[in-house]
């Protein structure tokens, strides 16, 4: 069996896409405005978490090798997050790191 990849549509960077998937103009803004809302809220949040994981490895006077034993990731995943790359992290993973050095995360609403 031949799997099908032929490649039929490319979105234009900058485009919106709620407009290519047949939405109405008024609706697909809407949806746009709201998508990028939520993607600039959720980068926010992992920039907040991994300052939080970088100054703690600074506090500690670690090396990235040194603390990646310790969160239990590899030394690129804590150059990554030192050098805040929010697109490599999921807002769990982060989470995760901060609670195996003893770092609560509380969320706040509103």
């Amino acid at each position: 069996m031949k799997i099908d990849t032929e490649i039929r549509h490319v979105t234009k960077a900058g485009a919106n896409i709620f407009l290519e998937l047949g939405f109405a103009p008024a609706e697909a803004k809407r949806l746009q405005v709201a998508s990028r809302k939520q993607i600039k809220d959720t980068q926010l949040l992992k920039q907040q978490l991994m300052e939080e994981l970088s100054t703690w490895i600074a506090e500690h006077h670690l090396k990235q090798a040194e603390a990646a034993e310790i969160l239990m990731v590899s030394r690129p995943r804590v150059s990554d997050v030192v050098n805040k790359k929010t697109a490599k992290f999921t807002i769990d993973t982060l989470v995760e790191m901060l609670s195996r050095v003893g770092i609560s995360v509380k969320l706040v609403i509103g």
